[in-house]
């Protein structure tokens, strides 16, 4: 059963301070988790004051949900980890698959490589395989391009896939 979806505090994927403020929610492995992750990310966002530009911490929480549910199996559930730090915020996707995801932390011509999401098994599904590929670097480069950092890192049951972003410099008024 999943745990509730209350804040907590957390200290993940780097050494923390230890007034770090976070969320920790559960997602179920269907894509039904990718507008739930988007709408929640800002809704956390807000609700600890986070000065970091929402609007990109949801789009690329929404690809890396998305990413974990495409690309790893089994219905455990996905873990979304959004923290507030003075230096903006880190957000995390926790899966069940150890297998960190192809070009998350190389350099982002890198993604680009034919070998970034693997051989093509057969020429019957070259397209299909080709389309896939391109979706996936589409979204890890935004992640690397957007982010002030991101990566991958182990965790016991899996992985869990981050990326952290500065705060902004004027933060933005509340939207009415």
């Amino acid at each position: 059963m999943p745990e509730p979806l209350l804040p907590e505090a957390s200290a993940l994927p780097l050494p923390e301070p230890s007034d770090a403020t976070s969320w920790r929610l559960a997602l179920p492995h269907t894509p039904a988790a990718v507008p739930i992750a988007r709408a929640l990310t800002g809704t956390a966002l807000r609700d600890l004051g986070a000065t970091a530009d929402h609007d990109t911490a949801a789009l690329l929480t929404a690809e890396l949900v998305a990413n974990a549910v495409a690309h790893t199996g089994g219905s455990d559930p996905i873990e979304l980890v959004v923290k507030v730090r003075p230096g903006g915020c880190e957000i995390e996707v926790h899966d069940g698959d150890p297998v960190p995801p192809a070009g998350l932390d190389r350099p982002a011509d890198a993604v680009c490589g034919a070998d970034a999401a693997g051989p093509v098994p057969d020429a019957a599904s070259a397209g299909a395989a080709v389309g896939r590929r391109r979706s996936a670097r589409r979204g890890l480069r935004l992640v690397r391009g957007l982010s002030s950092a991101a990566g991958c890192r182990p965790t016991p049951h899996g992985k869990a896939v981050w990326f952290a972003l500065p705060p902004l410099r004027e933060p933005r008024l509340p939207q009415p």
